[in-house]
């Protein structure tokens, strides 16, 4: 079975993009132009027909450097503070690139406590789907401002994963600082051999994630992406972790173009996402 040329036909596709993508290594800033890039590339997945999500970090490093912060570690506090500053500026941004393309863009922001109950839960499907009807695009993040240390999620792969689940997606393209699934930290060791599919998660998988740490900038490594992972394909949903480098990859893997490692769906009928956060 050809499993990329099937990607052709994904018709409700998630992306994460995380703030090490999104902004340059040496000072923090936006990097504006990919920023346009990007929409530039999912206003043409719109525009196909397809139900289009952008889950985006971001908002903290964007809200850092307009209060001119330079520590490298943030209390939860200025974290907090940075995001009601930066989530504001960075999504002011998405909507005027957006309205470039005559797209509709909403900002969807969630915190763990959304997923957990089954009211907010069922209000927040029901919104992406009227949105979708909208035509509009639907840019997510968690709502750092107000969630705590014991209520978060911790990474935007973990949130785009359970986004996927909810709305039942057929694909979730995380876009990451690396090519894909490595046997070992391919920054580390040289020999590392790149795993372009993996059928199914496996416990020495996910073993293999642990000591994978994220950078300086986002929050996540490749054991939360492998977590993600076991998210959404036990949603149903097909994942790719893919280089976001060059936010162009995302046509290409949509033309079925081999790239970035492919995680096959097998929707597991007793998996429940709500019990999942609740672990």
């Amino acid at each position: 079975m050809n499993y990329r040329e099937q990607l052709k036909n994904k018709k409700r596709i998630v992306i994460k993009i995380g703030s090490s993508s999104l902004t340059y290594r040496e000072t923090g800033l936006i990097n504006i132009s990919k920023l346009e890039r990007l929409v530039r590339a999912l206003a043409d997945l719109s525009n196909q027909g397809k139900d289009v999500i952008l889950v985006s970090s971001g908002a903290i490093a964007v809200g850092k450097n307009t209060a001119g912060i330079h520590e490298r570690t943030l209390t939860l506090p200025q974290k907090q503070a940075c995001a009601a500053i930066g989530q504001a500026q960075l999504m002011t941004m998405y909507q005027k690139l957006f309205a470039e393309y005559n797209k509709i863009s909403a900002q969807v922001l969630i915190t763990k406590f959304t997923m957990l109950g089954e009211k907010s839960l069922h209000n927040a499907t029901n919104t992406f789907n009227e949105l979708f009807l909208m035509g509009a695009i639907p840019v997510v993040n968690e709502n750092d401002t107000v969630s705590t240390e014991e209520i978060e999620f911790g990474d935007n792969d973990t949130l785009s994963a359970i986004v996927a689940s909810i709305i039942q997606a057929d694909l979730l393209i995380l876009l990451s600082d690396i090519d894909g699934l490595f046997s070992d930290d391919p920054h580390q060791n040289p020999e590392a051999r790149f795993i372009d599919l993996v059928p199914e998660i496996t416990p020495e998988l996910l073993d293999m994630g642990k000591s994978t740490p994220g950078t300086c900038v986002g929050t996540g490594g490749m054991s939360t992406k492998l977590a993600a992972a076991r998210i959404a394909t036990a949603s149903g949903t097909d994942m790719i972790i893919a280089n976001g480098e060059n936010v162009g990859v995302i046509g290409r893997i949509m033309n079925g173009e081999n790239i970035g490692t492919l995680f096959i769906s097998h929707k597991e009928g007793d998996f429940n996402v709500v019990d999942f956060l609740k672990k």
